[in-house]
Parts: C-alpha cells; structure tokens; sequence
C-alpha cells in the first residue's frame, strides 16, 4: 500500500482496462482471493488513518464495492472496533443478483457478529464509503427505498464533519473522466465546506478520474494499494500521472561551466496590448519574468500596441524589442499573453516564422475564430516545428466549437482531440491539468492547488513552458515538467509564507528555496 505524491511517474487505467486486470488476476487466484485482500487493506488504513476512532460508520452498497466495505467492517470488528454497517443489497440479495463475492463477504460479516443497522450511527467520528464502484452510477429519477436510503447515505457522507475513506473510488465519481454524477441525485453540493478530511484508496489500479475535474476535492489524499497483483507487460495505461522522477525541473545543475547566456536559449514575449483604456502590459511582464526565472538565457518582450515601457523595473533582465527585430526562427516564442484583438494581425507571421512556440490566452481566441490560422497552425506539424497551445477550459471549448461544460466533463478526450485535431502538444490547464499530444498517453499533473485561481498565474506558466522549451527538451516534456513545477510550487507556498495569498509575481520569481523544501520533507 502505498500514499501518493509527486515523486514518481505512475501509470492510470480506466474502468475496462482495470475490469480486464482484475478478471485475469480472479482466473489464477482462489475465489473471493482479491475481495479478502482489498477489505483487509481498507481495514488496516483506517486503523493507521483513525487509531482512535469511537464509533465507525461503513456504508455498503449492494456491488462488490460494498463487498470490499464488509470485509473492512469484518477485520474492524474482529480487531475490537466499534462498527455499525448499513447495507444496501437486501433486495438484491432476494432476488438472488448479488455478486457471487459480495455474498460471500455478507454471509462471512454476518457470521462473525459484524452489526448492522438501517441509519448511520448518531456521532461517528470515521466513515468508509463503499456504496459505489468504478462501474456504478446513481440512477436519477429511481424513486425507490434503496434509491432514497442511497442518496441520503451518499449526502451524509459528502457533508459529514467526520473523516472518510472511499474505497477504490469516492461513490458518485466516473472514474475514467473525474465526472462527478452525484449532485443531481443528492441534490446537494459536491464537497461541503465543512466536511472533514478526505481519503480514497484505489484498488488495483489507479483511476484517471481520481485527478482531473472533482477528482481531486472528492478523493482527497490518495492511497494505492495494487492488491499483488502485476499487470503484463504489454498493458497500456489510458494516462500518466506526472511525477518528478520523469519530469524534474530542467534546471542548471549538470550545466557546464564554458555556458554562456546563449547556451539555456532565448525567449520571445509577445503579447501585452495597450490599447484605448486597456493596457494588458502585466499579462507579457509576468510571462516573461516567469522565463527568466525558470532558466531561460535571454528574454525578449514585444509590447502590442502603443506601449509606454521600455524597461521592467522589477525585471530590468527583460530586454524589449519592437516586433520586427524578433528573430522568430530561432527564439522561443511565447505569444498571446495579453495580446488582445492585436494577436490576429500578428499570428499570420508568427505561425509561420517560430519554429518553436507557445500559443496562449488571447492567441488561441484568435485561432478560434479565424479558419486560415487554423490552417496556419495545423500546417506547423508537417514541417517538424514545435508547438504548445495552453488553453483554460472556455478557450479549449471555442477551439473544439464545443462548451465549457463538454470540456470538463471529460478533459482527458477533450484535451486529446485538439492535440489531434492541430497536430501539436496541449496543456488543457484547470485542475488535474492534462497534457497531451498527437499519436502519446495523456499526461495527467497531480500538483498544485487552488491558490493558483488568480489572475495573471497562467501567463507564468506560459512562461515556464517557453523556458523548458528553451532548454531543448521536446514538447511533450517540456510541457509536462513546467506544469509539475508551476503546481509544485504552488504546493510548497503555504508552508514558508503562512497565511499570505500566492499572487502570480511571486509564483513567477519561482522560488525554488521553497520547492526544494518541500520535496525534501517529502523524501
């Protein structure tokens, strides 16, 4: 078993890729082998998350996940743990459809005198959810007694000030897409404010959806537990979930020492319009404060516009140059931070000339819009160019001519589609940002938090992103380290700056102090 985190580079299997794993594993092993292993596992966490815990409420549904529950409740009891289980399957049970196993763990929860009742128990202070597998999904619009006792269950343990532990999934969450499909049926929020802390631990396999969308609020912190079992060799995952041991920083370290400024590649900002009343000038400054200080040699910004800087105070590294005295064949470009409705006029040529190139925020509504530019962009690929397009949700949705809501409703296919449908590398940001690119596994990111939803943050990731191509690496990689890092970043804020809010200029000074910290106490 096994607590994640960011150091390693871990494979994820959806829902048939894991149902194959888990049938050949039941062909070589004895019945009920693999239910017996994931109860023990479920029981022996809860004692090492909850030692003193009074009073454990485990909500069983009637499916092999509730299986898993009565095999936890089964070891709690027998170890002295004061249990009280409610169960789901009675009808099932009469009608004779419930998993061979499941029943099998029932008649042995039964026999060992685990109790059971018809309602939580009043003041629990643990709870195990394992009402709803990878293969169930509430069924709204079911208005019978189990449907209603489900959804009450499932609402308890969403809102319950208690901590609680999922079980191969949190009850509710798709686990290929990170959906969560609960909220219409309990008629409820999806995480309440007040809820206490929040475990999964993944049997098996680790699921997709456990990191992108609601995963991550739902899940909580994540444990693994592969039950002995190895999948063969020739099992694809559907994704990667990132991890420093694949895409550590690409920093300095192992450098030369005959390095010149040149050696670490040059960056090109374009973006940051001024314009009327609206002067986007910060969105550029932060992008291009973000390159120097992840490892870029130079950093060039091109102002749109009518710009009145000519120097960056804060930054007087960032060396300002018009347009035309940008050599775009061989800089890193980093273009639409900030660049307002100046970027369509502009992208014709940067398209055509940036052998490498980042395209981001106001750069990708211009793509969007514009046919020839998509033509432009998807034109890039056959000539052996590198190119990244960062887009936020809503900028995906307009790429895709889809919705918001389509979008992250599944990020891993939407963030796919667009690395096939431009023929170049995506960073689909938002949480569990999914990188992807055309004919590769998607790659899901695991850091960061929500002290990135401020303003002008994804300008220094796009940043970070020109850096990490500047130093050489291919795009995919590239991409899949400056997004690591941005969230890890953000991850390390809290522990050296109690109590102050991350704004985007501080995460753009990258301060690696702070990150190697924290990747030390993690070791």
């Amino acid at each position: 078993m096994h607590q994640l985190s960011t150091a390693l580079t871990l494979p994820l299997h959806g829902v048939a890729a894991t149902r194959r794993l888990e049938q050949q594993a039941a062909a070589t092993l004895p019945p009920h082998t693999l239910m017996q292993r994931a109860g023990l596992a479920a029981a022996r966490l809860t004692l090492a998350l909850a030692p003193h815990a009074q009073n454990i409420w485990i909500a069983c549904g009637p499916g092999n996940n509730g299986g898993d529950g009565l095999e936890a409740a089964l070891h709690l009891h027998r170890w002295g743990q004061a249990v009280s289980v409610t169960w789901l399957g009675e009808r099932a049970e009469r009608e004779g459809r419930l998993p061979a196993d499941a029943l099998a763990s029932l008649r042995r929860a039964r026999a060992a005198g685990v109790p059971f009742a018809d309602v939580p128990p009043a003041g629990f202070d643990f709870a195990i959810d394992a009402l709803l597998g990878i293969g169930a999904t509430p069924r709204t619009g079911d208005a019978s007694a189990e449907a209603s006792r489900l959804a009450d269950w499932l609402r308890c343990l969403r809102s319950c000030s208690a901590p609680v532990l999922a079980l191969d999934i949190p009850s509710g969450l798709e686990a290929g897409t990170g959906t969560d499909l609960a909220p219409e049926f309990i008629a409820a929020s999806p995480c309440s404010e007040r809820a206490g802390a929040r475990f999964c631990l993944s049997f098996l396999t680790l699921k997709p959806g456990l990191f992108p969308a609601a995963g991550r609020d739902l899940a909580g912190q994540v444990w693994w537990d592969d039950l002995g079992v190895t999948p063969p060799a020739d099992t694809a995952p559907d994704a990667w979930l990132a991890g420093q041991d694949r895409y550590g920083a690409a920093g300095r370290a192992q450098a030369r020492h005959s390095s010149h400024k040149g050696s670490f590649g040059d960056v090109a900002i374009i973006g940051g319009e001024s314009a009327g009343t609206t002067h986007m000038a910060g969105a550029a400054l932060l992008a291009g404060r973000a390159a120097l200080h992840a490892g870029a040699g130079r950093v060039f910004v091109a102002l749109l516009g009518k710009p009145a800087i000519t120097v960056d105070p804060q930054q007087p590294e960032l060396m300002f140059r018009s347009l035309d005295a940008l050599d775009l064949a061989r800089q890193v470009v980093v273009c639409g931070c900030g660049g307002g409705a100046a970027m369509a006029a502009v992208l014709p040529r940067v398209l055509s000339k940036a052998q490498t190139l980042v395209l981001d925020a106001d750069g990708l509504n211009a793509v969007a819009g514009d046919t020839s530019l998509q033509a432009l962009l998807r034109a890039r690929a056959a000539r052996g160019w590198r190119t990244l397009l960062s887009p936020h949700p809503l900028e995906a949705a307009r790429l895709l001519g889809s919705s918001t809501a389509a979008v992250q409703a599944d990020r891993l296919d939407a963030a796919t589609r667009l690395a096939a449908q431009f023929q170049c590398g995506v960073v689909l940001k938002g949480s569990g940002t999914v990188i992807a690119a055309p004919g590769a596994i998607p790659v899901i990111n695991p850091s960061g938090n929500a002290r990135l939803a401020t303003a002008g943050t994804g300008d220094v990731l796009a940043g970070m992103l020109g850096a990490a191509l500047a130093a050489g690496l291919p795009a995919l990689e590239a991409a899949c380290s400056a997004v690591l890092q941005h969230g890890l970043l953000a991850d390390a804020w809290p522990a050296s700056h109690p109590g102050q809010a991350l704004t985007a200029s501080a995460l753009a000074e990258n301060h690696q102090a702070d990150l190697q910290q924290q990747q030390q106490h993690q070791r």
